[in-house]
């Protein structure tokens, strides 16, 4: 392990106990020492050991590993690494530690990818303009729910709203008054008055990510609260969507200390999340579905349902989407491959049909 004055440094780039603990319980390699990913890179990785950035791309064996497990190394997890021989040469990444929390999402065939690892707070992000959207929102909170991070919804664009205290209470409203395990600001994201009001969870060593789709203002929270000074993009003005200013995922250092994870926008977000992960999201859903006067109560059409009448309708459509997503994504793959075979045959059976009736024949 690093000495004392490495792990000092190590903590101001969000080194926690769990990480501590978890590299004490691994062998470490020859000649490494502990750095945190704070940026990939089509070709390579860049590390930071609390003094300075380096870049290095992963040991062949960490490669074939890490493929094999279909779980590359992502922004936030710690590494350790070996210096380069020369300086005009990478370092290399040798080993991962098992990481305290992760974020993954589905992809469109189905496997995990991994987002981010290791944080502490999840600043969900939502423009109030085109991009405020409670549904949309509801996602983003599983996704958080899931890696067990605290949440702070952030609504930027404060200043061209006509009454962004109405925006604050009509979100509160929707993910429930009595939460208080969930903050929700407005604020305008090019302000230093942001950087305030933040101020409370941007404590030294600790790390957030900024989540929300394109266009939210996530890049430009970024630079208010890290002093940065990217380019960020217009909005269309026809739709309000952004036009992508974040194209990779790195690790920027606030003013007081704290670790911020500046993302990419998600515009379609597959959770990878199971029935149990929901219903810890959607605590009051849980709670409520108690008093129902049926035990298997769906929260539909029955009589006596106490979540649908005390659930904002729009809360609990959300819900139940989402359950239906992870039901599916429970779906085993052969139960998956008998439902393909199924609807190919109806489709095949409805134009035999359709042939047989042009035909003039029976189509029975």
């Amino acid at each position: 392990m690093p000495d004392s004055l490495d792990l000092r440094a190590l903590r101001d780039i969000g080194l926690s106990h769990d990480t501590v603990q978890a590299a004490l319980a691994h062998a470490r390699p020859q000649d490494t020492r502990l750095a945190r990913v704070v940026e990939i890179q089509r070709d390579r990785l860049v590390v930071h050991d609390g003094a300075e950035a380096h870049a290095v791309v992963p040991w062949p064996a960490l490669r074939v590993a890490l493929e094999l497990e279909r779980d590359p190394l992502v922004v936030g997890d710690w590494v350790w690494w070996r210096a380069a021989a020369s300086d005009r040469d990478c370092g290399w990444a040798v080993a991962r530690l098992p990481a305290r929390n992760r974020l993954t999402r589905r992809d469109p065939a189905g496997g995990r990818q991994g987002l981010v690892a290791n944080i502490d707070i999840a600043l969900l992000v939502m423009g109030l303009d085109h991009d405020f959207n409670l549904r949309r929102l509801d996602r983003f909170l599983v996704l958080a729910h899931s890696a067990e991070a605290r949440v702070v919804i952030v609504l930027t664009k404060a200043d061209g709203c006509a009454d962004p205290a109405a925006a604050v209470e009509r979100v509160r409203a929707h993910v429930g008054d009595a939460r208080d395990d969930i903050a929700v600001l407005a604020v305008d994201g090019r302000s230093p008055a942001a950087a305030e009001a933040l101020s409370p969870w941007l404590a030294r060593g600790s790390t957030l990510v900024t989540l929300g789709s394109s266009g939210a203002g996530k890049t430009t929270l970024t630079n208010t609260l890290t002093g940065a000074g990217s380019a960020t993009n217009a909005v269309r003005t026809d739709d309000g969507r952004g036009q992508h200013t974040t194209t990779v995922r790195t690790l920027h250092r606030t003013a007081g200390g704290a670790c911020l994870i500046d993302t990419p926008g998600l515009r379609q977000l597959w959770l990878d999340a199971d029935a149990d992960t929901l219903n810890g999201a959607f605590p009051e859903i849980g709670t409520l579905a108690l008093q129902c006067r049926y035990r298997n109560c769906r929260h539909a059409q029955e009589p006596g349902c106490a979540v649908r009448e005390q659930v904002p309708a729009a809360r609990l459509v959300s819900f139940q989407k989402l359950l239906r997503e992870a039901n599916r994504e429970a779906t085993d793959i052969f139960q998956r491959r008998r439902h393909v075979a199924e609807m190919k045959q109806r489709t095949r059976d409805n134009r035999a049909r359709v042939l047989a009736r042009g035909r003039g024949e029976d189509p029975r």
